[in-house]
């Protein structure tokens, strides 16, 4: 396996709900609190700290508003997770020798 760099792994994406996360916002681009919860059969505690993970690496964009009184919660993949996710999957396509 010449030339593959373990280092080229990023951890923050690497573990299964943020890849998770990563996978659907990169082809969905904005989904809300809920549906992440049910897609990713996380608990509501579980999400929050991996999003807030995603977050703080600046991989997505957490906004919050109110929809008929009811708060939303919504994730968003920005320009560099974009680039981050397009990144890990090279790297891992290269591990596995795609």
């Amino acid at each position: 396996m010449a030339g593959f760099d373990v280092g080229k792994i990023d951890d923050v994406i690497h573990g299964r709900f943020r890849l998770g996360i990563m996978a659907y916002l990169a082809d969905a681009e904005v989904a809300d609190f809920n549906e992440l919860k049910a897609l990713l059969q996380a608990t509501q505690g579980n999400l929050s700290i991996h999003l807030r993970k995603l977050e703080e690496a600046g991989y997505i964009k957490i906004e919050k508003s109110f929809l008929a009184r009811k708060p939303l919660t919504r994730a968003r993949i920005t320009a560099p997770g974009r680039k981050a996710f397009a990144n890990y999957v090279a790297a891992m396509a290269k591990l596995v020798g795609e």
